[in-house]
């Protein structure tokens, strides 16, 4: 966690971001990716420096070559080294202002550092922070914060992520962390994973499952092909607004995986040729934004299920971009659970006859607010193309350690929230945060939870009876409810009370007429 000085500084700036005019939380997290690059880049070049200096011959990967980029508008000459950070952190702000400018972002935008996706993506880079003393602050701020550290500046980024889910607007870029810890966990990715998220947005299912990777098996480190492969070719995230490619880019980059494969895809419109079979894991909260034209969807997606509803064509996506064997964890709106169009019909179908449909897990619908909501659930499947499902297990989440109104408090302190909480939680405790009880009731789910009764949180449902029930995944469809014995009152008790109310409020209008 960030020390509370730095969430301190990371305030102040964001503070005199609105003050100067910039109230977007994503414009305001753009730019300072912006310059987080900028300082990035002058640190691999100064690593590149001390390497050959130490080995004695050239370096061999050159981002600020030696000599005059271009002349400033009095016609004197601008230096490479002068855009460098530990340069700029110096200057004068006007001057600063100046470079990073007129120097600085043309210089982002026209380099092709190696065809990094993240230099990809800055190809769009604008400038856009109004004054020399904003700017300055800001780089005093970043100048002061310890970046070496891969935790320190994965959690700056994470705490400034986090500003976009209060912000409002912009909070359906951002699934709550727990939630995608929840999922990570009860996925346990490997170190051999190819790992997707076709709506990556801020790139966080794949930032937590990277933290998952360096915690469980961080001896994958040691092994040339299984770090080679953490850091190239195991993760991949399409997204097709360039400021979610910037910021899912950096924010993968600052928690230390160096070349993610993070690309401009309108996931639903492109054809995924390339991409079939390819992935053993996909973590997925897509946007579920209504219907989309016959003509603007893929057609590999439609020859699966002919349907417009965004939520049942990134279900067939999923099932196209795995592999054989390949897992997944999505979360969906409910009524893929249980709508009743023959689009919906077939999803569940095709899950549950022809791949494995292995969990259904039920969220309270006040996760997702104050943006919406609406009720979700997360589906747990593997692509088999064979069949494969036995039993289907369900849990109800009634808590998620946050209260389930707009405000999202804290129910439980922070050593006892989510799905791994530093200490163990009491009954009481457990009522307010179920994520540790999902993750240790899945480790049994073909064990003895098969035993447990349909009136509890979690239990199982044969495949026989799911296809009986016309494939309805709806938790409540098999959940049952006990009753407590109702102490009924007689009719005739019930009426006379409700006559003697009449009585009481005709009196009352009598007086009101009077007083009138």
């Amino acid at each position: 966690m960030l020390a509370g000085e730095i969430r301190s500084k990371v305030d102040q700036v964001w503070n005199a971001f609105w003050a100067g005019g910039i109230a977007n939380p994503l414009e305001v997290i753009e730019q300072i990716t912006y310059l987080l690059f900028m300082r990035g880049l002058d640190d691999i070049q100064t690593r590149e420096e001390a390497k050959a200096n130490m080995l004695g011959r050239p370096i061999e990967r050159v981002i600020f070559p030696q000599g005059v980029y271009r002349q400033d508008r009095d016609g004197n000459d601008v230096t490479y080294d002068e855009l460098r950070w530990g340069k700029l952190k110096n200057a004068d702000p006007n001057r600063m202002f100046l470079l990073v400018s007129d120097f600085v972002f043309p210089f982002l935008r026209e380099m092709a550092e190696e065809g990094t996706a993240h230099s990809e993506h800055m190809k769009g880079a604008r400038f856009t922070i109004p004054t020399p003393g904003l700017l300055a602050r800001v780089v005093d701020m970043l100048a002061d914060i310890p970046l070496e550290d891969r935790d320190t500046k994965g959690d700056l980024y994470e705490y400034m992520l986090g500003k976009i889910a209060s912000a409002g607007q912009n909070g359906q870029f951002r699934t709550p962390r727990h939630i995608i810890k929840l999922m990570v966990e009860l996925m346990a990715p490997t170190p051999k994973d190819v790992i997707c998220d076709p709506a990556s947005g801020t790139c966080g299912f794949l930032v937590a499952t990277g933290e998952y990777l360096r915690g469980h098996h961080p001896k994958l480190f040691t092994d040339k092909t299984d770090r080679e492969h953490f850091h190239n070719s195991m993760f991949h995230g399409y997204d097709f607004d360039s400021t979610m490619l910037r910021i899912g880019s950096m924010n993968m980059q600052l928690h230390g995986v160096e070349g993610a494969d993070i690309r401009y895809r309108d996931s639903l419109s492109s054809g995924h040729a390339d991409d079939a079979d390819k992935y053993s894991l996909i973590l997925a909260n897509p946007p579920f934004a209504g219907s989309l034209d016959y003509e603007t969807t893929a057609a590999d997606l439609l020859s699966i299920v002919k349907t417009k509803k965004t939520e049942l064509l990134f279900m067939a996506l999923f099932l196209k971009l795995l592999k054989p064997g390949g897992r997944a964890a999505v979360i969906v709106p409910d009524s893929v659970l249980f709508g009743s169009s023959k689009a919906h019909r077939e999803i569940r179908k095709m899950l549950v006859d022809d791949h494995k449909l292995d969990a259904i897990v039920k969220l309270p619908s006040g996760v997702f607010k104050p943006y919406a909501g609406v009720s979700t659930a997360i589906v747990f499947f593997t692509k088999t193309n064979s069949g494969g499902t036995d039993h289907v297990w369900f849990y109800d989440v009634q808590a998620d350690g946050m209260s389930l109104d707009d405000k999202r408090q804290m129910l439980v302190s922070q050593e006892k929230f989510g799905p791994v909480p530093k200490v163990a939680l009491s009954a009481e405790e457990h009522a307010k945060n179920n994520l540790p009880d999902v993750l240790a009731r899945w480790a049994e789910r073909t064990g003895t939870e098969r035993d447990n009764p349909r009136t509890g949180q979690s239990f199982t449902v044969s495949r026989d009876e799911i296809v009986g029930e016309d494939y309805d995944l709806s938790l409540n469809r098999y959940k049952e409810v006990t009753h407590e014995a109702a102490n009924h009152r007689p009719p005739r008790e019930i009426i006379a009370e409700l006559l003697e109310l009449e009585d009481d409020i005709a009196e009352g209008l009598k007086e009101l007429e009077a007083m009138l």
